[in-house]
């Protein structure tokens, strides 16, 4: 399973839960990936544990071997762990422990919930859910990488939350974007230059040509309210003449396209 694989299976789960515990998505992904090594631990494997949760599970739980600290000592225990019938299980019961702390002291964690990723992933270290120094610091890197922050945004997907499959197409299309933004970043020229140094990508162009215009022949809808910034910004451009009609998937695209900053009308000469 590669890096965005795992996002996107991950994602819809995280979100959901957000939405109830206020537990914010980015951490939860960001945790999930640096305690289950990117869903390649065995005990995410076996038992979709993907948090490293101790003790008796939805599914029962499997004994693995770990290590304990007893007189300051390393010393390897065998010890049960909580077996998932799924991931959303898994993430349910990590977000429980966040809301509802520990036995002597429920505020435990209370200042991660319904803060920004950032925040989120300080608070949660500072109150010592991880012994490493580095906790921090390495589930802020993760979120950086992959802007697992998206994720946070509950209006990006309105009521039509997105499903896997469509979070993976996004993914490509953003590094689509992000390989023409580094071309278009190269030219100092004119506008009329910048065209002329797009056009001659026409292979590149052509393929995402054909893409759009594959779907905007899919089912119409009105634009969605978490889409019309980018419909605004493609209108001024005047590169949509008919705002409404479009497609579902033809609104995220002018969306990824937006936040890339390719929707500009450019200054005139």
């Amino acid at each position: 399973m590669t890096e965005g694989e795992f996002i996107a299976k991950i994602a819809n789960f995280a979100v959901k839960d957000m939405q109830l515990t206020k537990v914010p998505a980015s951490l939860t992904i960001a945790q999930a990936a640096l305690e289950s090594g990117w869903g390649s631990s065995g005990l995410t494997v076996k038992a979709n544990n993907l948090f490293g949760i101790k003790g008796s599970g939805p599914a029962g739980s499997i004994t693995v071997q770990t290590t304990e600290y007893i007189n300051g000592k390393a010393v390897k225990v065998n010890a049960p762990f909580r077996a998932y019938n799924n991931w959303g299980e898994s993430i349910a019961d990590h977000s429980d422990l966040i809301v509802n702390g520990v036995s002597w002291n429920r505020n435990f964690y209370s200042k991660v919930l319904g803060a920004s990723g950032k925040v989120a992933a300080q608070e949660i270290a500072a109150a010592g859910y991880a012994t490493d120094p580095n906790y921090a610091a390495k589930l802020i890197q993760i979120m950086n990488t992959y802007n697992l922050y998206q994720y946070d945004d509950k209006s990006m997907g309105g009521d039509d939350e997105m499903s896997a499959e469509d979070k993976q197409k996004l993914v490509s299309l953003e590094s689509e974007v992000k390989e023409l933004r580094a071309l278009i970043a190269a030219l100092t020229d004119s506008r009329d230059t910048l065209k002329t140094g797009v056009q001659e990508q026409g292979q590149s162009i052509n393929k995402l040509t054909d893409r759009v215009t594959f779907i905007e022949n899919r089912a119409v809808m009105n634009v969605p309210a978490w889409a019309e910034a980018a419909v605004k910004a493609a209108t001024a451009a005047g590169l949509l003449d008919t705002p409404s009609g479009g497609s579902y998937d033809f609104y995220r695209i002018l969306t990824v396209l937006n936040r890339a900053g390719l929707l500009v009308t450019g200054s005139k000469k």
